[in-house]
């Protein structure tokens, strides 16, 4: 009995530790492999780091950034290998000496210190604690200002409320340290239109060093000018074009031609003016713009870029909205499906700049009058006019007015609901005429679609339970009616002043809000002075 016991109590104790053996293993962490870095495998005093920070306050900024680097690599040094500063300092070290190719204007803290490091490496070769740190601050500094932009807090006092990317380029640096080039690759999470417009800027910045953009002079007594006209001022506006590539030759004839005419539709689409050959004046003045201001709206614009992630493109749908080009455009793949004219908020009532998802389409929707509207036009035109809700489709509504569903409804005939604390929606309006303008900045802040049956079609494409013509039969009969997406989509309301299309032209638009002028005055006065 003895001996079964003894049996017993080993087998208990063989399970127990083979239990224990397999939830230990089981429990284990799993550490992510470091990427091999040939580095020097000497470390330094981590009170280093508080000394290098209070001799160079300018870069405190960094400090935790480089921090959590050293701590990452247990304070070793990653500037220097068997040879001196490795390959990647000096390829980082040139870039941040053309910050201006990134649109960027900025002084370089510490830059005669940075300059006698990289302009003498080999006095430089043996491991310093000074240059290492500097090295590492300095490529904090470089992706602060290339691909993180501005403090989060200054874009909401520019009423940007996008939400800001989210991302730390810490390991990236060991990618960078293995492989050096990757510096130079479209990505790390900067929105595709930044590397565009960087391309346009340095077309821009050619322009301005070869001085090759001339004042076009018109004879103030011509108000227009049209196919078959003749001047010297048809040859001036011929070179406009050819060098803004809306013509791909410049035969420099003074006469307006069927190939100007062509290079007038595209000029014009490009900044968003009704497509049509007639020269005015105010397109003259456009063409005019000195060239130190196109450049700076663009590098203004690529500011922007570097808020937004490019995850957003990777969304199956996708709706955007540019205020300043006054439309919208439904992604699907990452490709655009459809395009549409919008009207979106006038000056005094600003249609935000904000995403939130689209969970709901209303077809024939009341209009509830919000209560500005109701206080400052509704109740004095039911003073002067008794009848007036029964004229305009109104009625009261728990001591408020909606508008009933019809074609004369505000909301037209259908609106697409993303719900958000600015009380802003896309929807239909009986006001089409609108569309027909150059500047659509009419309403009380919420987005009037010029197609809002393709674009409701569109969202509702791969839903089987939908069809044209049902789509049609809900907004031209019956009731109000709610219909829950099956699957949200993200709209995404933003204002870009200069983009380049999917052709690759370039984009300038009227910069509606008087934006641009506020963010240009932080991006270049924000400079740090040595």
């Amino acid at each position: 009995m003895k001996k079964l016991n003894f049996a017993a109590v080993l087998v208990a104790l063989v399970l127990m530790l083979l239990f224990t053996s397999c939830k230990n293993k089981m429990e284990k962490p799993v550490v992510e492999a470091p990427v091999p870095i040939n580095t020097l495998e000497v470390a330094f005093d981590s009170a280093q780091i508080a000394i290098f920070f209070e001799k160079y306050p300018k870069l405190k900024l960094y400090q935790n950034e480089v921090k959590q680097l050293y701590r990452k690599h247990q304070f070793h040094y990653i500037w220097f290998d068997e040879k001196g500063l490795n390959e990647f300092s000096g390829l980082l070290y040139n870039k941040v000496n053309n910050l201006s190719a990134d649109g960027i204007e900025t002084t370089i803290p510490y830059k005669e210190r940075f300059d006698f490091i990289y302009q003498n490496p080999f006095k430089n070769q043996k491991a310093s604690v000074d240059t290492e740190l500097l090295s590492s601050a300095l490529y904090f500094f470089y992706t602060n200002k290339v691909f993180e932009g501005i403090d989060s807090n200054k874009t909401k006092d520019l009423e940007w409320f996008l939400p800001r990317k989210k991302q730390t380029y810490i390991h990236f640096l060991d990618s960078l340290l293995v492989n050096p080039s990757l510096i130079n690759r479209e990505e790390k999470g900067v929105l595709k239109q930044y590397y565009l417009l960087k391309n346009a800027l340095f077309k821009y910045q050619n322009f301005a060093k070869k001085a090759g953009w001339e004042t076009i002079m018109l004879d103030p007594e011509i108000k227009s000018i049209k196919p078959a006209d003749s001047s010297a001022t048809i040859a001036q506006i011929r070179n406009y074009l050819f060098l803004t590539d809306a013509l791909a030759t410049n035969s420099k004839s003074e006469v307006y031609d069927d190939d100007l005419a062509t290079g007038i539709l595209n000029f014009k689409k490009s900044i968003g003016h009704l497509s049509n050959t007639t020269i005015l004046r105010q397109h003259i003045a456009f063409m005019n713009v000195p060239i130190e201001q196109r450049i700076k709206t663009i590098m203004v614009n690529m500011e922007r870029c570097r808020w937004i992630s490019n995850d957003i493109t990777k969304s199956k749908e996708l709706i955007v909205v540019n205020i300043p080009a006054y439309e919208l455009t439904f992604f699907r793949d990452g490709k655009p499906e459809l395009r549409s004219k919008v009207v979106v908020g006038k000056t005094m009532s600003k249609t935000v700049i904000f995403s939130a998802p689209m969970k709901y389409i209303v077809f024939r929707p009341y209009w509830n009058v919000p209560a500005s509207i109701l206080k400052n036009e509704i109740l004095p035109a039911i003073k002067k006019n008794p009848n007036y809700l029964k004229q305009h489709n109104m009625e009261w509504n728990n001591n408020t007015v909606r508008q009933k569903p019809g074609i004369a409804n505000s909301l037209g005939l259908v609106k697409f609901l993303f719900p958000n604390s600015n009380a802003i929606y896309l929807h239909d309006t009986p006001s089409k005429g609108l569309f027909s303008r150059e500047n659509r900045a009419f309403s009380h802040g919420c987005i009037r679609v010029a197609k809002p049956r393709e674009l409701a079609a569109m969202i509702m494409k791969n839903d089987k339970g939908w069809t044209v013509e049902k789509i049609n039969a809900k907004m031209d009969s019956g009731a109000e009616y709610w219909y829950t997406l099956k699957e949200s989509i993200p709209v995404y309301i933003g204002y870009f002043t200069a983009w380049v299309d999917d052709e690759g032209v370039l984009h300038f638009y009227k910069d509606v809000y008087e934006r641009d002028e506020k963010l240009a005055t932080i991006l270049f006065q924000d400079k740090v002075v040595d």
